[in-house]
């Protein structure tokens, strides 16, 4: 028989009380979706700010959900570590997911999800030409770009997939290198941009299409490299993200996240569509994990006296064993 986490009968009744309400109850439903705002709660649920606060501080009270906030934004998830968490996840589990009002909620929030994509998108379409610019806001790029290489000079490339490809640096960085190289991206600004510069740097095997980091058109153990370069913080879920870049990975494949680290220039998040103000070290951790990727290392590029954002790098690999012969590779 499975083995029960048992709870103590506080935690337990705790977490039973608060979950034994219906806007509380579909809040779980939600936040096991995405990681979501007041404001966000507030727009899908249709109820007033100080109604859903409340309802998340019960909530937060029997350790069934866990605060965070980044400037100005405090953002809400499932709680991860403690059995109220499990406990929480488990009524998720046995909620009929057709239900009628769990279905409008889950409509309200593709819209909420939408409006945000909209918003990045025309961010994306003013600024593509200067894209590389704003992008000297943090550390030098060419300091990130050293470590980039570094980072993955353990082992050869022969497949890479650079996920939110941008104007195409990437590819362009690390093309020589690779046998074949595939960008995407949502913004067809940005492929255009893309695409010119590749054709200057005379990359012809690689290639960039538009695409959804979050359901990738592309089919499991295709590469053997997957990079993830200033892409999170414009997301909803970067947990899902991580996922779904880890699902493409080969047997002892490689998946490197560049993104800044915590600040709190608010400016980036009302001016250029940053959705989230930097990433903790155990953040990225943690949902590399959750992917079943084994953590490797994480380096952080410290700023120099100009005040500039600290860049970190994340590099994960699939944990399961790669048995080559001349014919064929096996998981």
């Amino acid at each position: 028989m499975p083995t029960v986490a048992h709870l103590p009968f506080e935690t337990l009744y705790g977490a039973l009380k608060a979950a034994a309400e219906a806007t509380r109850l579909r809040i779980l439903a939600l936040l096991a979706e995405a990681e979501l705002t007041v404001s966000d709660l507030t727009a899908i649920l249709r109820q007033s700010q100080p109604r859903i606060s409340r309802h998340l501080r019960l909530l937060a009270e029997a350790g069934l959900v866990e605060r965070f906030r980044e400037g100005s934004w405090a953002f809400f998830r499932l709680a991860e570590r403690d059995g109220a968490a499990k406990l929480a996840r488990e009524l998720i589990a046995r909620l009929d997911p057709d239900d009628a009002t769990l279905s409008r909620d889950r409509e309200r929030l593709a819209a909420v999800r939408a409006q945000r994509a909209t918003a990045a998108q025309n961010y994306f379409r003013q600024h593509a030409a200067q894209w590389d610019r704003i992008r000297k806001l943090h550390v030098a790029d060419e300091a990130v770009e050293v470590a980039i290489v570094a980072a993955l000079a353990d082992a050869p490339i022969r497949t890479l997939l650079d996920l939110g490809t941008g104007t195409g640096r990437m590819l362009e960085l690390l093309g020589p290198q690779i046998e074949r190289g595939l960008g995407l991206d949502l913004s067809l600004d940005m492929l255009s941009l893309a695409r010119a510069r590749l054709d200057r740097a005379g990359l012809k095997h690689c290639s960039v299409r538009q695409g959804d980091i979050y359901d990738l058109p592309l089919p499991r153990d295709s590469f053997d490299v997957v990079i993830v370069h200033q892409v999170l913080h414009f997301l909803d879920d970067g947990g899902r993200a991580i996922r779904e870049a880890a699902r493409v990975l080969r047997p002892q494949g490689r998946l490197l996240v560049i993104d800044f680290a915590p600040h709190d220039l608010e400016f980036l998040r009302e001016e250029h569509a940053h959705l989230r103000l930097g990433f903790a070290v155990e953040t990225v951790t943690q949902w590399m994990e959750q992917a079943e990727l084994e953590f490797v290392a994480h380096r952080v590029l410290v700023p120099g006296s100009d005040g500039r954002i600290a860049v970190s790098l994340w590099l994960g690999r699939d944990r399961r064993i790669l048995i080559a012969d001349t014919a064929r590779e096996v998981a």
